[in-house]
């Protein structure tokens, strides 16, 4: 029998023990330790196999007619078929989980797009002079393609079917090689649109547009904290991370580039420029020089649209405060003699009457002035937006200097790839965040956005797209039945009083806010090896949600806390989920055990990134606070 079963049936005996000694005798057994007992065999039956939902209503249902058992059976049956069907319509008007098969449809659409070879293939060569490239190109690859889609095992295999051979045939170990795809992998899991957080909002109360804004900078810091790793590696050790030769790095450049190169320069605008003169263009039409010229000139048009949209922001003049007509009744006075005076008070003649409408229409003459003289004032732009502006045209100065033909067709690639999954990513993420649209609003634009995708790639057709309804309704189902089996699960163990018991016993340790953060990510940590975390999402942190306000811990910071501690669901033994996707596809030297090793050092660089997080707080915070 293999390590890794043994592994996990030591934890499942030691489950089993614990339930049996801490247990009191069945005399002296009151609703709280049926609490505590339930919440044990839960993650007994999760071990053994048993489909989590469906356990989790039955445990709820007959835990929940044991609390009510003292009131006769009849009774009982029908508080607990009560509470079934209340806690099931709440689940169902709940109208935060509307994203979540909107989500996953299009991840799905995404998915069956063919993206991910493209997406590789132009990173490989975008990264080819940077140490460790391949693995750097992984790593960035599983971040764009796992945040499109949000399905890690689909990233997980197809990049191991991509990317791990490649890895391997270059010289690079093993260990880095599962590595990279396996953590690469699971960064949908933290970044946005991510599911997890939909999940974890839905819970806990928290606003999903918040978790999102706080999750962006987080997310990206853990993939620039592989990326950092994988550079020292392959600084540290060549063998492990060996550079591509020149033929790897080698682009083919189509004819009419060759011929430019060749007559003209090898910089990219200044040789279609200088084809366009004379004699010179004879063997290259106009149409592919102008084309072609375009296209390079793409970065500069993007940076002189967003300074210029930039510009016409900052320079907006100030809206101007209404002066003149006041509100009827607001500017009321008392007199001297505490009489009402003003407001709907009876004009005493005719000409108070006049004189009082001479004066109105005047104030208002003299507020449409000022208004007109304001909004005829633009503001100057600050100094930071010259400062930008100058340093933006210098980087540009030298992006063209050094941008070959070569560097062109790379470009070219990942305009095909890249950019837009990219597009996509912040079109969905950007409505979200700004407010131009809810979580459900963005979903929906996100999926319209993979249709489009895969229609531009002509992958759009019938069978895919009955493939991806059926995989998003049924992944969607999961969600939605566990989301009704935990909240019956909830219910119950709420009404039997395992959750003040819980309470009882961690405000009676007498812990400071910091340790009680330590405690909680500790034992998050500790069920992501047995458990996946949707249910460690939708089982514990209903216990963990109670003790924040005690403990005044923001939920939306303990949040962010867990999202990145569950990337070890799927990175720690023995239900390191990702692995055993890998292994499906792997080459048949490579051990289940050297991919567990290749994952540690990753596993540990979330570990630093929880305690940077937990010590800089506004790494998560302050995109939120800014915009909320």
């Amino acid at each position: 029998m293999r390590k890794e079963v043994w592994f996990g049936l030591s934890i499942l005996a030691a489950v089993i023990i614990a339930i049996l000694v801490l247990m009191p005798a069945p005399a002296d057994i009151t609703n709280g330790h049926l609490g505590l007992l339930m919440l044990a065999l839960i993650v007994v039956t999760i071990m053994l196999g048993f489909p989590t939902a469906f356990t989790l209503m039955g445990m709820g249902v007959m835990f929940t007619y044991l609390a009510y058992r003292n009131m006769g059976a009849q009774i009982a049956i029908e508080q607990t078929l009560d509470l079934m069907v209340l806690r099931t319509y709440a689940v169902m008007t709940n109208d935060v989980l509307i994203a979540v098969p909107l989500f996953i449809f299009m991840g799905y659409l995404v998915e069956r797009a063919n993206l991910i070879e493209k997406l590789f293939k132009s990173m490989h060569l975008a990264m080819a002079r940077v140490p460790g490239s391949l693995a750097v190109a992984t790593i960035i690859t599983c971040a764009v393609f796992a945040t499109a889609t949000g399905i890690v095992g689909a990233v997980v295999t197809l990049m191991g079917l991509l990317a791990l051979p490649a890895m391997l045939k270059a010289g690079y170990s093993v260990r880095l090689s599962a590595g990279a795809i396996t953590a690469g992998g699971c960064l949908g899991i933290m970044i946005p649109p991510s599911v997890l957080l939909i999940v974890y909002g839905a819970v806990a109360g928290v606003s999903v547009v918040k978790l999102y804004a706080g999750a962006f900078f987080p997310g990206i810091m853990l993939a620039l904290l592989y990326v950092f790793y994988v550079m020292i590696v392959a600084k540290i050790s060549p063998k492990s991370a060996p550079p591509l030769s020149e033929e790897e790095r080698r682009v083919t450049l189509p004819e009419f580039a060759q011929t430019v190169k060749d007559k003209v320069s090898n910089r990219a605008l200044p040789g279609l420029i200088g084809a366009m003169k004379g004699k010179r263009n004879i063997n290259v039409p106009m149409k592919t020089l102008l084309g072609q010229s375009f296209i390079a000139l793409l970065p500069a048009l993007v940076f002189v649209a967003a300074m210029g949209l930039t510009y016409k922001i900052v320079t907006a003049p100030a809206p101007a405060e209404a002066t003149g007509l006041v509100e009827m009744g607001f500017s009321a006075e008392f007199d001297s003699q505490d009489q009402y005076s003003g407001g709907l008070a009876e004009p005493e003649g005719a000409e108070q009457l006049g004189a009082g409408s001479t004066e109105a229409a005047a104030s208002t003459a003299v507020a449409e002035e000022a208004e007109e003289d304001a909004a005829a004032e633009a503001t100057p732009a600050p100094q930071s937006f010259w400062i930008t502006l100058i340093i933006g045209t210098i980087l540009l100065i030298i992006f063209y200097a050094i941008f070959t033909f070569a560097r062109l067709e790379i470009f070219k690639m990942l305009l095909s790839s890249f950019f837009p999954l990219a597009i996509m990513i912040l079109a969905v993420l950007g409505s979200i965040v700004f407010g131009l649209a809810t979580p459900s609003e963005a979903a929906a634009m996100g999926s319209f956005g993979g249709i489009l995708l895969a229609l531009a790639y002509r992958k759009l057709n019938m069978e895919m797209m009955k493939e991806s309804v059926y995989l998003a309704a049924k992944t969607s189902a999961m969600v939605c039945w566990l989301f009704v089996g935990s909240s019956i699960f909830s219910a119950a163990f709420a009404l039997l009083g395992g959750q003040e018991i819980i309470n009882s016993w961690v405000m009676g340790m007498n812990l400071t806010p910091v340790e009680f953060m330590i405690l909680a990510q500790i034992v998050i940590f500790l069920l992501g090896w047995p458990l996946e975390w949707t249910e460690i999402i939708v089982i514990f942190m209903p216990i963990f949600l109670p003790l924040l306000a005690h403990y005044q811990i923001d939920p939306l910071f303990f949040g962010l806390l867990v999202a990145l501690n569950l990337q070890t669901a799927f990175l720690s033994p023995p239900v390191a989920m990702s692995a055993f996707y890998l292994k499906g596809v792997a080459p048949s030297h490579v051990t289940l055990n050297q991919i567990f090793a290749g994952m540690l050092p990753f596993m540990g660089i979330q570990i630093i990134a929880i305690v940077l997080l937990y010590l800089f707080p506004a790494i998560g915070l302050w995109l939120p606070q800014v915009l909320y």
